[in-house]
């Protein structure tokens, strides 16, 4: 029987989403290097703009871009998946957090984003995985910026050597989907295991993305 498939059988009940608060407490209580989770070799790794960005506690989820609420907790949509796949597989969470914050303003952030790519600068890192070979397997999850990944996961990507395990991206877009990412891991990470069929949502449809949802998505990847 494959490892995804009792990852299925074992995690296929967890279907409620409540237990996202208590899941992501990590989120304001332990340090920003340490990869959050239980004994797992599994690692959930990514970038979102809440965790890389002070915002108000009143913050309009509503008006902003790429943010949500569920349970009154605030979210960027890349986390949010992140937070789905925690529950699916009990991987541990990991913030890819850069040492300058993002502006609150999305349209600042989007121009600071795009500046970067076309600058192709790597922004300084303030969290690093500490015990990555513990893990086998290493699910990626960042926004499509520019048809591209944000320079801050090329800066995550480029810090390790990941040979011999598997990377699962997934992406949040405006309809981009992952554009040249994978490839783009691939290329930084030639000896690592990429898998094609990641999964990917465009930021409207967020909101509506069940643990359901995620939990076909994996059992698919073993078909």
């Amino acid at each position: 029987m494959t490892a995804w498939i009792i990852w299925s059988i074992h995690w296929k009940n967890k279907t409620n989403l409540n237990n996202i608060r208590r899941n992501l407490a990590w989120k304001n209580s332990l340090p920003d290097n340490t990869a959050q989770g239980g004994d797992s070799n599994i690692l959930i790794a990514y970038f979102s703009r809440v965790g890389n960005t002070d915002f108000p506690d009143d913050i309009d989820a509503v008006s902003s871009a790429s943010l949500l609420r569920k349970d009154g907790e605030l979210f960027g949509n890349t986390q949010y998946i992140a937070s789905l796949i925690q529950q699916a597989t009990d991987g541990d969470l990991f913030l890819i957090e850069t040492a300058e914050k993002y502006p609150v303003d999305y349209d600042e952030t989007d121009a600071l984003g795009q500046k970067e790519n076309r600058e192709r600068s790597r922004p300084a890192l303030a969290s690093h995985v500490d015990n990555l070979d513990d893990y086998d397997r290493i699910f990626l999850g960042f926004p499509n910026w520019y048809y591209d990944m944000p320079m801050a996961v090329y800066a995550f990507l480029e810090e390790y050597d990941l040979s011999g395990k598997t990377i699962i991206p997934f992406v949040t877009s405006g309809g981009s989907g992952f554009s040249k990412a994978v490839s783009a891991i691939q290329s930084i990470q030639p000896n690592a295991e990429v898998l094609a069929d990641g999964y990917k949502v465009t930021h409207s449809k967020v909101d509506g993305v069940t643990l359901a949802d995620i939990q076909e998505w994996l059992d698919g990847l073993d078909g």
